[in-house]
């Protein structure tokens, strides 16, 4: 008993002692705050910039001389007036809106099944199939528009807000069933065949045992699958044309670039504007998202 005892005490000194070099206050400002300061910087700086230049008067944008160009003096709205009643910024936004729901819903869908399918069913040659989706995510984007391009003037969405629905599950569902197998994994095995011992059916094993248990892990893929929806570019660009139907990404830069001139204010507002939606929705899911990623179901 003592022995045990002091196997613990020594246990908790060693531990104590492993860490008592943060109690001093030059060691932990190296080694916690300073790090941390960096990061924050890094990650917050952007914002900062976006948010001094909606807002600077076009004097202060490049007179440098007379002006830091890291903060502003007499602010205006006229950059942000300018892009929400003079442009079509609120369409955009709604079109992004739309677009990424839409494909995050459509992706997410086929996404559990197939991770299901994989993960659970055990059928031959499951994991080649697996590894081969996940190769798929990694297929660049600008090799799969040309195609995917063919097919939508063959269907006639051309120019409309379900050419963009449509396509974007082509590279969402890989990575979503990639996220998802590995969360399906780690759901015990035993919860699924007590149910079919019990005599249930694998929808209902899906619907009610499964996704229960794995929505931090589903909250996660739709958190990667909105991001990437709403941040796309290339097939945006691609597949439409007229400025009602834009996105976010491409209308600020097609709409608010005229040859040379750069409307740096109202660029500033519509990026900074546009990443407003995917900060929040970060911000609401961040437990289930960190869960996700250290893996919540254990036996």
């Amino acid at each position: 008993m003592n022995a045990t005892t002091r196997t613990e005490d020594e246990t908790l000194t060693d531990t104590a002692e492993g860490m008592s070099y943060l109690n001093r206050l030059p060691r932990r400002i190296v080694v916690l705050y300073l790090p941390m300061a960096v990061f924050v910087f890094v990650l917050l700086f952007p914002f900062y910039w976006m948010a001094i230049t909606a807002v600077k008067p076009n004097s202060q944008l490049t007179d440098y001389n007379n002006y830091s160009p890291f903060w502003v003096v007499s602010p205006t709205l006229d950059h942000i007036k300018y892009l929400l009643f003079e442009t079509s910024y609120p369409g955009w936004l709604w079109n992004t809106m739309l677009v990424a729901v839409g494909s995050t819903i459509l992706s997410l869908a086929a996404s559990v099944f197939a991770a299901y399918a994989i993960e659970r069913v055990r059928f031959t040659g499951a994991r080649p199939v697996g590894l081969m989706i996940f190769l798929a995510y990694l297929v660049p984007p600008s090799i799969l528009f040309i195609p995917l391009a063919f097919i939508v003037f063959k269907f006639g969405i051309y120019d409309s807000k379900l050419a963009l629905i449509f396509t974007y599950p082509t590279f969402l569902i890989p990575f979503c069933t990639w996220l998802l197998m590995g969360y399906f994994r780690s759901i015990p095995f035993e919860l699924e065949e007590s149910a079919l011992v019990d005599g249930a059916t694998r929808w209902q094993i899906l619907v009610k045992i499964i996704l229960p248990l794995a929505v931090p892990g589903l909250i996660s893929a739709g958190i990667f699958a909105f991001t990437l929806s709403w941040n796309e570019f290339i097939y945006a660009l691609t597949f439409i044309q007229s400025s009602e139907n834009k996105t976010v990404p491409v209308g600020v830069l097609t709409e608010l670039v005229r040859g040379d001139v750069f409307e740096w204010g109202a660029l500033m507002a519509g990026a900074l504007f546009g990443s407003l939606p995917v900060v929040i929705l970060y911000s609401f899911f961040v437990d289930y998202y960190v869960s996700s990623m250290t893996g919540a179901v254990k036996e």
